[in-house]
């Protein structure tokens, strides 16, 4: 084990674990992909029936020919534990910066909502981690909802205060199984859609183990999922480990040429980088 990182590796791990351990005694007598469609017909008519305010760009009924959400919002498909869901989102702002990842460190002024207008989270500027969200047991969509919008521009001035201008802004509305699923939390009923509206400001892009690898680039069979990329199989995952090879020398001590860059070291040329590579 990795002493450097072992207290993050720990406490991260049993985020995970103890929420994956509950999901499946909920799960284990439910029909995920049942209630999937059931959220899908329910954001569908919420969409049809609701438009967005122009004057202060709040939410509410159509009752005078307002423009219904529906005819403005686009799809993102996401599959999770083999169900797929559909995430409706309406970018009002797209933004400046670096497009957002599920993976990044993000800070973010965000409000959440219920379709009967329940605020469950007010309006909170706050930094995320987003890949703690996507396997922590949170509302996954959050993490994924990102993914559509790009990061502000910082402006400092003389008093060294500072605001962020030309953010990406949206709303995103989440069926349960991206949410808080049939366990549910607090304010949020079991199977409730929820609907965020997300101000991304900035990002950074994480490095959970600081190995000199992003973990966005830890995926190594490339199926979205950084929980089964264990390359040592030493039970500790690829974006957690820094050393992903187990030979001993540190991910990051493996650039051989000293460019930066860990993906063209092959010492042997075998097609495999030296630092996923146990024989270089």
């Amino acid at each position: 084990m990795k002493f450097k990182n072992l207290f993050f590796i720990l406490a991260f791990s049993i985020v995970i674990f103890s929420c994956k351990n509950d999901d499946n005694d909920e799960v284990d007598n439910f029909d995920a992909a049942a209630q999937s469609l059931i959220d899908d017909a329910t954001l569908i008519a919420y969409l049809q029936t609701h438009y967005l305010k122009e004057n202060d760009g709040g939410l509410d009924t159509i009752t005078n020919g307002e423009t219904p959400l529906m005819g403005q919002v686009d799809v993102q498909n996401i599959v999770k534990d083999e169900v797929s869901y559909k995430l409706y989102y309406l970018v009002q702002n797209e933004g400046v910066g670096n497009v957002g990842s599920k993976l990044d460190s993000v800070f973010v002024e965000y409000s959440g909502i219920l379709l009967d207008s329940t605020v469950f989270n007010p309006k909170t500027l706050i930094w995320f981690d987003l890949t703690s969200i996507l396997y922590g047991g949170g509302a996954s969509g959050f993490s994924h909802a990102i993914e559509n919008l790009r990061a502000g521009e910082k402006v400092i001035y003389e008093d060294e205060s500072f605001e962020y201008i030309n953010s990406g802004k949206g709303i995103f509305f989440l069926p349960s199984g991206l949410g808080y699923r049939n366990i549910g939390q607090g304010a949020i009923a079991p199977n409730d859609p929820l609907i965020f509206q997300i101000k991304l400001n900035s990002i950074n892009k994480s490095d959970h183990d600081n190995d000199g690898v992003l973990s966005e680039n830890e995926d190594v069979d490339g199926d979205g999922d950084l929980t089964n990329d264990d390359t040592d199989g030493d039970g500790t995952v690829n974006f957690l480990d820094n050393d992903d090879d187990g030979d001993g020398i540190l991910t990051k001590d493996e650039d051989a040429n000293g460019d930066g860059d860990l993906t063209n070291d092959d010492t042997d040329n075998d097609g495999i980088p030296d630092y996923l590579d146990t024989d270089n």
